[in-house]
């Protein structure tokens, strides 16, 4: 405890007596201050215990007194010394009555007991206070090292409950709870998951202090981890402000949760060496070699049926599309959507980095084996089919689609201009013998996904739907054009229909009879025409291909 004034009217070597404030000598005592100014408020910080002998002080006029001590309880003084025995040989009756009435404790002084003995005393006990503090908080750290190592972030959540005498709660990269103590510390602490969220659009390292959900409790809220994007937070509730001895223990707590929750570089940059060289054995159609390189690290993964997902950013996907000299769908700017479903941090200039997060971030709370191997401008990654990884790249790119849609909380990216974002494509189930196989399909589904401006396209939806939505791309577009504009040349002179006798003539499979009725004319003319077509095109119409190119061709100009 820090020096009061109850401490030092006990103090025996001081021999101070209380003439006023009985009542109010619990207070702490911050330093004691000498000054024989008439005002000496502009010279107090607050909290000082105040000694003079009264040498320029009326101190016999109740109405100067009562001034001089109003501005001493306004300036946050505690407490008023006076020295008996110098000036006066007592406490001057105004003074007393003035600081009775606005309940300043008044201390008397005898002649032999020096003002130097009483900041000795507040400095000593000061002193010691902060000596105990520190002794505390180093035992503190002591101690939740001790559980850090012997029970992981629970223990260490437990112990620092206990040392700051309220709960804790860690958090992941997404704001979601992963451990709390006490126990019912986790209701509560899921309630503050917006908070989190804030916290994490800081620069790392940040912290802030909000008000309980309920407002009975202080908490502190702190990122961790070293990079720019922190990979947890911490939650620290108290009644109170903590004190000395509690800011080690929280601070102490910061850093080893730090080391437990971000990996090292080198154990990062090891372990994507190993997915990647799995990877690259599953797509060879090596599947015993890569269990054999995978071991317990990715082992379990390849037991059970995976899904392969491959992730872009917008921007690399339009560089892509452009190569290959195709034109993207337009993709709107992406609105930001809840941590809950993205995951992770800030991923502004950063999307493929916010998905690999999450994705991990999910499997380890389910427990489950993931594997995410960046592969230049693409993100690859194995998840076990139906698990939680897996769901939790859906949650993301529907978020994402939700926001897109409701245009709202949209943000400027931080380094200006459009803001990146996710193309995903997720393979059907398959296995390490089927890896290649599985690969392809999400680089199908992914092109799908680019072309229709979709965050996600899975590879079974394809099977589902139809092939005509895939006559968007320019690339069909343009050989339609060439192929059909001499027959759009020809029907421009105004010498016949021959475009729409010929949609006609194939929607009905070549039926003349029924073309014929669909056009209005006599079968005759149809015929007439047909044959036109194949002197134009110089192509026969009773080629299975040709019939379908030109069905294709039409259907791919009547979409624009």
């Amino acid at each position: 405890m820090p020096p009061t004034l109850a401490s030092l009217v006990h103090h025996s070597a001081l021999k101070l007596t209380v003439r006023a404030g009985e009542d109010r000598l619990d207070v702490p005592v911050r330093w004691a201050h000498v000054s024989e100014l008439a005002d000496p408020v502009p010279y107090m910080e607050g909290g000082e215990l105040l000694l003079i002998t009264a040498l320029t002080l009326d101190a016999e006029d109740p109405e100067a007194m009562r001034r001089y001590v109003k501005r001493l309880v306004a300036a946050g003084v505690v407490g008023l010394g006076f020295a008996v025995g110098v000036n006066y040989e007592e406490i001057p009756k105004a003074l007393v009555e003035a600081s009775r009435e606005a309940g300043l404790p008044l201390l008397e002084v005898p002649r032999r007991t020096p003002f130097l003995a009483i900041s000795k005393a507040v400095s000593a006990a000061i002193a010691a206070e902060q000596y105990r503090s520190v002794t505390a908080g180093f035992a503190a750290q002591r101690e939740l090292t001790r559980q850090a190592l012997a029970a992981g972030p629970e223990g260490l959540l437990a112990a620092l409950a206990g040392q700051v005498d309220g709960w804790a709660a860690l958090y992941d990269a997404s704001g979601a709870v992963v451990a709390a103590a006490p126990e019912w510390a986790g209701r509560r602490a899921a309630r503050l998951t917006a908070d989190v969220e804030r916290l994490r659009d800081r620069p790392a390292p940040a912290s802030s202090v909000v008000d309980g959900p309920d407002n009975d409790d202080r908490v502190e809220l702190h990122s961790l981890g070293t990079g720019r994007r922190p990979r947890a937070a911490l939650a620290v509730g108290t009644a109170t402000a903590p004190g000395t001895a509690e800011r080690y223990a929280v601070h102490s707590a910061i850093a080893l949760l730090t080391l437990t929750t971000e990996r090292s570089r080198s154990l990062q940059e090891a372990e994507q060496r190993v997915g990647a060289a799995v990877l690259r054995m599953l797509l060879a159609g090596e599947p015993d070699h890569a269990r054999a390189v995978a071991g317990s690290l990715y082992g379990g993964l390849l037991d059970a049926p995976f899904r392969v997902i491959v992730a872009e950013s917008a921007s690399a996907s339009a560089a892509r599309a452009h190569a290959d000299g195709r034109r993207p769908a337009h993709v709107p700017a992406t609105a930001k959507p809840s941590a809950a479903a993205l995951a992770a941090a800030d991923a502004g200039g950063d999307p493929l980095g916010g998905l690999g997060e999450i994705v991990e971030a999910a499997a380890a709370r389910a427990g489950e084996a993931v594997l995410v191997v960046p592969d230049g401008e693409r993100l690859v990654m194995l998840a076990a089919d139906g698990g939680a990884a897996v769901t939790a790249c859906g949650e993301y790119a529907a978020a994402l689609e939700a926001a897109r849609a409701s245009g709202a909380g949209a943000r400027e990216p931080a380094g200006g201009g459009e803001e990146d974002e996710l193309v995903v494509g997720l393979s059907a189930p398959s296995g390490p013998i089927a890896a290649a196989a599985a690969y392809k399909q999400a680089e199908q589904a992914l092109s799908v996904a680019r072309r229709r401006g979709r965050v996600l396209v899975e590879h079974e939806q394809l099977a589902a739907g139809s092939v005509l939505p895939l006559l968007a791309d320019d690339a069909v577009k343009a050989f339609a054009d060439g192929l059909l504009r001499p027959l759009y040349a020809h029907d421009a002179t105004g010498r016949g229909d021959l475009v729409a006798s010929l949609r006609a003539w194939l929607s009905r499979h070549g039926q003349w009879d029924a073309a014929a009725a669909d056009l209005g004319v006599h079968r005759h003319t149809l015929r007439y025409r047909m044959r036109r077509v194949e002197e134009i095109l110089g192509r026969s119409l009773d080629e299975a291909d040709v019939r379908m190119e030109l069905w294709l061709a039409l259907k791919a100009t009547s979409t624009e």
